[in-house]
């Protein structure tokens, strides 16, 4: 049997897992690359690569091996110049290389949000010295949020609020950038109400959404979502439109997750990534069809139906707290016994091969079909609470 698609997964995290579970249950053969052997996505791929995507040459030495039909990002820091060789060669890039740099870089999507778009945003200034990061503090004023412009799950972002924080906020942002680029993003603080994922599917047939997903965060990740999330009809509205002409301007199809502030009505543009996003994890017990499923469909050029939510639902993480490697997972028994008969519990273990500080090992999964998301949260995290790791000497 021939494949519907090959596909290159560059990255093969726990959200590429899902994909590539999505993926190959529509037929496609899928390989997975990542920087090290074993990673959750590569244990249910066709065939892995192991190499750097910012090798330049070890990647465009994978894609003329494997020919892909479709290259598939799940990682930020990626040669997007080799990316872009590659599409003005024919190579399908998801959702494009141009979506793939100019999200990949904080700077670069962010001044397409506000001066080509017009978008709301922050105040923002950038640095690339602790100098300019001062100057640019003094600008924005306190307080204010640091992030390296390329980085993911919340590495090296901090909240200034004095001056005399600004050099360890700079060391922090430094120590946690991926890439080769010494660049942080200095945003005014926002007083904002609640903060939001509104998954956005890019089809051939025109653009899709999913209920809008609510988050808590610490160290800037991602520790809990729910969907839905309570929000005006106007409010929804405004954030669709938003993310509608962000995606457009971007092109090419897939998934999307693209973050909002939200302040009362006003709704403000924050981040976008041109893939499956964390905190729409959650989306693998409330819907009929999860956010790898709907990006494997968009990215294959398949029909979507109607996306149904089940009920008020929500996830939690489930952490590591120190290094290793040698370890077990426990509790499953304990966290996957319900709370109630209304409510339905489930979790996924990543199965990743070490553990360090804060790294997300697994996820509880919470559906509370006649409650509200308030059960949903508490159940997730009670489920969460439940999975402990077990570390060996």
């Amino acid at each position: 049997m021939t494949a519907i698609a090959k596909i290159l997964l560059l990255g093969s995290g726990e959200l590429g897992r899902e994909f590539v579970i999505s993926a190959k249950r529509l037929g496609a053969h899928v390989v997975a690359c990542d920087s090290y052997a074993g990673a959750p996505a590569m244990q249910v791929a066709d065939e892995c690569e192991v190499f750097s995507m910012l090798d330049g040459a070890a990647l465009g030495a994978a894609i003329d091996r494997h020919k892909p039909d479709f290259i598939v990002p799940e990682v930020e820091a990626i040669r997007t110049e080799v990316l872009k060789d590659y599409e003005d060669r024919g190579q399908n890039v998801v959702p494009s290389a141009r979506a793939t740099l100019m999200t990949m870089n904080r700077d670069a999507i962010r001044d397409v949000a506000a001066a080509e778009l017009g978008l709301p945003t922050s105040r923002y200034l950038y640095a690339e010295t602790l100098q300019q990061m001062r100057a640019a503090v003094d600008e924005v004023g306190l307080p204010c949020v640091v992030k390296p412009v390329m980085s993911s799950s919340g590495k090296g972002q901090s909240t200034v609020r004095a001056a005399d924080a600004v050099e360890a906020a700079w060391d922090y942002a430094v120590a946690g950038m991926r890439g080769d680029r010494k660049r942080v993003i200095v945003e005014a603080f926002i007083d904002f109400d609640y903060e939001i994922t509104l998954l956005t599917i890019r089809t051939r047939q025109g653009v899709l959404f999913c209920d809008p997903i609510g988050h808590r965060q610490e160290r800037g990740d991602y520790q809990e979502s729910w969907q839905p999330a309570a929000m005006s009809a106007r409010a929804i509205a405004e954030a669709q439109r938003q993310a509608r002409v962000v995606v457009d301007n971007l092109g090419g199809y897939g998934l999307f997750g693209v973050e909002f502030f939200v302040k009362g009505e006003a709704v403000i543009f924050s981040e976008l990534s041109p893939r499956p996003h964390d905190t729409g994890m959650v989306t693998m017990i409330s819907q009929n069809l999860t956010e790898f499923d709907l990006h494997a469909r968009a990215v294959l050029g398949l029909p979507i139906p109607a996306i149904t939510q089940y009920g008020p639902s929500a996830s939690a993480v489930i952490l590591a707290d120190r290094d290793a490697q040698d370890f077990t997972v426990q509790g499953l028994g304990a966290a996957l016994q319900p709370a109630s008969p209304d409510v339905d519990v489930d979790v996924r273990i990543f199965n990743k091969p070490t553990t360090r500080p804060y790294r997300r090992m697994g996820v509880a999964l919470a559906l509370a079909r006649n409650g509200d998301t308030d059960a949903a949260r508490a159940a997730a995290r009670a489920a969460a609470a439940r999975v402990t790791i077990a570390y060996r000497g």
